[in-house]
């Protein structure tokens, strides 16, 4: 799979947000460890709360099609003068797929920053965590 790919998939996707409220556009796409890129958008909702990230989304949609392992996201956003990462409970959900995803934060024209999951969530919570010893 080339970078490439995955980052024209999230700003693709960013194109379908639903965000009349925030007027902030987000777009995820995410890798499957057998090559698939499912997408994903944020959608608002007037009762704040019930908004969905896109990252959220994009796994979301990804767990229904029957995926549960992953190697990596792309992540993007309006804001052109710096990398914006996921909020910290997309990076909780992300987490719950496995700690070691490679992260594409991409900027508007389709520049990027490599990251890793763990560098966003370090000491996270995992499902480890709830082995019985």
């Amino acid at each position: 799979m080339a970078v490439a790919e995955l980052v024209a998939k999230c700003l693709q996707a960013r194109e379908m947000a639903y965000c009349p409220y925030s007027g902030f556009p987000v777009g995820a796409a995410i890798l499957t460890t057998g090559g698939a890129i499912i997408t994903g958008c944020n959608v608002e909702n007037a009762s704040y709360g019930l908004t969905v990230c896109a990252e959220r989304t994009a796994i979301q949609r990804a767990v229904a099609k029957g995926y549960r392992r992953f190697t990596a996201i792309a992540v993007t956003c309006d804001i052109k003068d710096s990398f914006v990462g996921p909020c910290g409970a997309c990076r909780q959900v992300l987490m719950e797929f496995g700690t070691e995803w490679d992260v594409y934060l991409t900027k508007p024209d389709g520049t990027y920053r490599k990251t890793s999951l763990r560098d966003l969530l370090p000491l996270a919570f995992t499902p480890a965590h709830l082995q019985k010893n």
